[in-house]
């Protein structure tokens, strides 16, 4: 995959990369768990999304979040390459797991357009027009019952061993749980809810969370 790397004229050296972040946004956790998880030192700066800062905007125009500035003044603004950069520099635990990339490319595509148009739909109806906030949950949760399905046969989404599938995709499938945890803790997805519960807790992602 090629990344989308700017490299801006306008940026004050620094010694270690900076990631423009909102701490609620699931592109955002995704990035922030990569970038943990190969343990780059990254200095956050947490977004307000109603009052964004000049100089994040000056190095990325489009105006959301997350941005990774590199110290030599490139520029990363898509949570995916962020990710792909970072397990670049080191993949620990296996992210980028040979005999299961093109899967978790497979999944995380789907989720980015599928499931997230009918998340979106689901959760926020207001913002759009002639929407049945009823069917998208349907087509949302027809995606979570073949994600379940998966999960029945190993552990995590493509192998018995986390990789960059279950990493990307769990900040969305945590975004749509919290609509209504009650209902969502009690649907048939057992496997998922076991998958969801174990990456929620883990320390990982918990570090992934602390933002000031």
């Amino acid at each position: 995959m090629q990344l989308c790397l700017y490299k801006r004229e306008y940026y004050e050296p620094m010694n270690t990369p900076i990631l423009y972040t909102f701490r609620r946004c699931p592109y955002a956790m995704r990035a922030r768990l990569a970038l943990l998880v190969a343990n780059i030192e990254t200095e956050w700066h947490e977004v307000s999304l109603k009052n964004k800062p000049a100089e994040m905007l000056m190095l990325s125009p489009k105006g959301t979040v997350p941005v990774l500035v590199l110290p030599d003044g490139r520029v990363i603004e898509e949570s995916l390459e962020i990710m792909y950069w970072a397990l670049e520099q080191s993949d620990p635990q296996h992210w980028l797991l040979p005999a299961a990339l093109e899967q978790a490319k497979q999944l995380i595509s789907e989720n980015d357009i599928e499931f997230k148009y009918h998340l979106d739909r689901f959760k926020y109806p207001n913002r759009y027009q002639d929407v049945d906030p009823q069917f998208h949950l349907e087509q949302a949760s027809a995606w979570l019952l073949r994600l379940n399905a998966r999960l029945a046969q190993h552990a995590f989404l493509c192998a018995e061993e986390a990789t960059l599938a279950d990493y990307a995709l769990m900040p969305f499938i945590r975004q749509f749980a919290r609509v209504d945890w009650d209902w969502f803790k009690a649907a048939p997805w057992p496997h998922l809810m076991i998958w969801l519960e174990n990456l929620m807790n883990s320390d990982l992602f918990k570090c992934a969370m602390l933002i000031q």
